[in-house]
């Protein structure tokens, strides 16, 4: 057997294609990273926000969905049938999601809760769905399963505390920052995945 003929037998690779697998973990490294950060700035800014949305706050509940709707729009680029079809949908109700989140905060607490309820509802149901149809080539992805399962459940628990007479802001700086450290951990096993795949014979 020539060298060359060995070589091709042993060498390794990534099943699938191994460029849209590396964009979709910058994109879920990126977005963890850029919602723990933003939690961390609007806790600072809404932590004593029971009934009036400063400016800030309420720049920030804008930003918050939109940074969703890019990621969404960078994620759905390396998508095919149904999964990218749910991404772009999920982008376009992030987008909705913006603009009623800024008419909202002119209103109050309760009414920012609110539209961010349906907001995390919807989202999360959307992208639930994508994490299932895409097992296949990213695993099971059990962080994303938390993360988007604990947005629909969160989407309820904000329409619920949006109706009672305490609503607080700061339940949406813990809600998105545990979805950013969902994020960043389902970063990690995707590029863990990525190396164990490597070190796999090349098939034939």
């Amino acid at each position: 057997m020539s060298t060359i003929e060995a070589t091709s037998k042993t060498t390794t690779r990534v099943p699938g294609d191994s460029a849209p697998q590396s964009r979709t973990l910058q994109v879920f490294l990126t977005r963890g990273v850029i919602a723990i950060a933003w939690a961390v700035v609007f806790a600072a800014v809404s932590h004593s926000l029971t009934t009036g949305v400063t400016a800030g706050a309420g720049v920030l509940l804008v930003l918050y969905p939109l940074i969703d709707a890019v990621a969404s729009l960078i994620d759905a680029r390396s998508q095919h049938g149904s999964a990218r079809q749910l991404l772009l949908a999920n982008a376009g109700s992030s987008i909705v999601a913006a603009v009623a989140l800024g008419v909202a905060a002119t209103g109050g607490v309760s009414a920012v809760l609110a539209v961010f309820g349906v907001w995390a509802a919807v989202s999360g149901a959307a992208q639930l769905v994508v994490v299932l149809r895409r097992r296949a080539r990213l695993g099971n992805q059990w962080p994303l399963l938390l993360a988007n399962s604990g947005s629909v459940i969160g989407g309820i628990v904000f329409l619920i505390v949006a109706a009672g007479g305490h609503p607080k802001l700061m339940l949406v700086a813990i809600y998105a920052a545990t979805g950013g450290i969902e994020f960043v951990i389902q970063a990690g096993l995707l590029a863990r995945r990525r190396r164990h795949l490597a070190t796999l014979p090349a098939r034939s």
